[in-house]
């Protein structure tokens, strides 16, 4: 178990719930990072003394020194104030709450440091899986997933990935699930935020209406356990119980059970390799009335087929699909485009842009660039 930790994105629902599980179980919080909701930044300052903060907004950086003068902390800001909190001496792990692919660099800090990266941003190694793991490899840096579905392979893996046969990927369906195109076009934000099961950001909920999310994962738990995109299958389980389960060599299939609640993710990404004891509601199997499984229907969430798809034929797909995934998302909850445009314009910037190369970081971050300027041009 860690002793002391960083936040990135500590006012989100990961980094809140994240800082509640710290303070359950006495870590030490060294450090925290906002993009500009300085109000519960300073709360949590006030309440967990952290040395250093970040603020990726400029303007909200000098509101929250203006605010927290009569403290002794230190206050960065932008891409640089949140590389120096990934990186900051005396934290032995890093939970990556951040959303998007602005992540990425500081992942790699926290790395390049031998941090425990306590990963939730998916983007990170959608964009970058390949680089992610083998700087973690090299530095001997421990990488333990906070996504309920990653945890639960993670957890069923354990001691036993020379066993693995498959990778078994639950996902509910999110809100509209069996909705056909047509149903869907007229979506709302406030619709698609309402996920049935899970209390998620609005990026994340969103992702997981159109099941793009469920894609990222995919990609993300092919890079995290080393395997290829036919060695996972995803598995629509509405009621949110099983979180995910792998197959072994002999035919065993072993699943992690809990409530829908993203906390235990949260603590057993800072306890592993032990466990403790947890406020969460359990599980009652005599209240539980059944479990049902379906396989996904990539016609009417084409957004989960666009994302297998690049993680089959690589390149810079899987970085340009999740960046312009990003771009269009925002746009959609800024009510400038409908809920069907997200996947029409990921699939555009894809087919211009994801045969270029993504070897090296810089290639990397020119695909996410131009994923970017491809959507924000499409919608003029």
């Amino acid at each position: 178990m860690v002793k002391s930790i960083s936040v990135l994105g500590a006012t989100g629902s990961i980094g809140r719930q994240s800082l509640e599980a710290a303070a359950r179980l006495g870590l030490r919080v060294e450090a925290l990072t906002a993009q500009k909701s300085i109000k519960l930044l300073e709360k949590q300052i006030r309440r967990f003394r952290p040395r250093f903060a970040a603020v990726y907004d400029e303007a909200a950086a000098q509101a929250l020194r203006t605010a927290t003068a009569d403290l002794d902390i230190e206050i960065g800001s932008g891409m640089e104030g949140l590389r120096h909190a990934a990186a900051l001496d005396g934290a032995d792990a890093v939970v990556t709450a951040v959303s998007g692919s602005v992540g990425l660099q500081p992942t790699l800090d926290a790395i390049a440091q031998k941090k425990r990266i306590c990963l939730a941003n998916k983007e990170t190694l959608v964009c970058a899986g390949g680089l992610v793991m083998a700087a973690a490899a090299a530095q001997g840096a421990e990488i333990v997933p906070v996504d309920s579905e990653h945890s639960a392979i993670f957890q069923c893996l354990e001691g036993r990935r020379e066993q693995l046969h498959k990778l078994l990927l639950t996902g509910s369906g999110g809100p509209f699930r069996g909705w056909t195109r047509e149903q869907t076009a007229s979506v709302t934000p406030e619709q698609a935020v309402r996920h049935p099961n899970w209390s998620m950001g609005a990026k994340i909920s969103v992702d997981s209406a159109t099941m793009m999310n469920k894609g990222l994962e995919y990609i993300e738990a092919m890079h995290l356990f080393a395997v290829s995109p036919d060695d996972i299958q995803v598995v629509v389980h509405p009621q949110s119980v099983i979180h995910s389960m792998v197959e072994l060599i002999d035919g065993t299939v072993l699943a992690q059970l809990a409530v829908p609640d993203m906390g235990l993710p949260i603590q057993y990404a800072m306890t592993w390799p032990k466990r403790a004891p947890s406020p969460y509601e359990r599980l009652d199997f005599w209240k539980m009335r059944d479990m049902t499984f379906e396989a996904p229907d990539l016609a009417k969430t084409p957004c989960l087929g666009l994302a297998m798809d690049c993680a089959r034929k690589g390149g810079a797909r899987s970085c340009v699909m999740s960046a312009a995934n990003e771009a269009a998302v925002a746009l959609f909850l800024g009510h400038r485009i409908g809920f069907n445009d997200i996947f029409d314009l990921v699939t555009g910037a894809v087919d211009a842009l994801g045969g270029h190369s993504a070897d090296t970081l810089s290639d990397i971050l020119d695909a996410d660039a131009a994923a970017r300027e491809f959507v924000h041009r499409k919608t003029q």
